[in-house]
């Protein structure tokens, strides 16, 4: 069985200076090794392949084709390897770009390093890892839904999630880990990803985020459920 400890991060950031700032602060800690480093984003597509790191921490404003399009590249040859984005903007059509190429989460550059840690061991575990401006943003999908086209409720008519499907996929969207959510519900952390996988079946999509953005955009998981968890 594949040790926890320590996590294995490929850290891609051109700039230099932070980079080096960076490597040296995850250093420091005992549960994470940088394994590999890259400043544009089709070496971090080459070094994902070679190495295959528990991690990956991208920057998103990279050289090359971009810190997106490289997520994009490693989630579709990689799924199951985590992307953490690191970017200095948090606008709404950033965001949605982020959940498309099927980033874990993002944060911004600039917090507090302990925070930086807590939020790569999340989503090494398998959570999701919104900056709290993301998860307004989310929020206000869920307080602003898109208009219905030509008046129809097809699509939302039947959910096709059981009850506990969106008490799992609430707790999902609020970034919990599978074992935390076994927790939470007193059920086996097996049963939770027999949960999770059936409704990544259901909703079509490939991965938790885009399952729990995809639940809030049409209303499959009750409001209040979603309140709960999402802080």
């Amino acid at each position: 069985m594949k040790p926890l400890y320590p996590l294995r991060i490929l850290l891609v950031e051109d700039d230099e200076l932070f980079r080096l700032g960076l490597q040296t602060r995850l250093q420091q800690e005992s549960c994470l090794q940088v394994i590999a480093e890259a400043e544009d984003g089709e070496t971090a597509v080459e070094l994902t392949q070679e190495h295959l790191p528990d991690v990956v921490v991208l920057d998103v404003g990279l050289p090359g084709i971009g810190g997106i399009e490289a997520c994009r590249q490693i989630k579709q040859r990689h799924p199951a390897i985590p992307v953490l984005i690191l970017t200095s903007h948090s606008q709404k059509s950033l965001i949605e770009r982020l959940i498309g190429a099927g980033a874990q989460g993002y944060c911004l550059k600039g917090i507090a390093a302990e925070t930086l840690v807590l939020a790569i061991r999340s989503v090494a575990a398998g959570a999701s890892w919104w900056d709290q401006a993301a998860t307004s943003e989310i929020r206000a999908v869920f307080a602003n839904p898109e208009p219905l086209k030509n008046g129809l409720r097809s699509e939302l008519l039947e959910n096709p999630l059981t009850k506990r499907e969106q008490e799992i996929l609430a707790l999902v969207a609020g970034g919990k880990s599978n074992q935390e959510i076994a927790q939470i519900l007193y059920i086996a952390p097996g049963t939770v990803r027999v949960h999770v996988h059936a409704i990544l079946q259901k909703l079509e999509v490939r991965d938790r985020t885009q399952a729990a953005v995809l639940a809030i955009q049409k209303g499959l998981v009750a409001e209040e459920l979603l309140g709960r968890v999402i802080n």
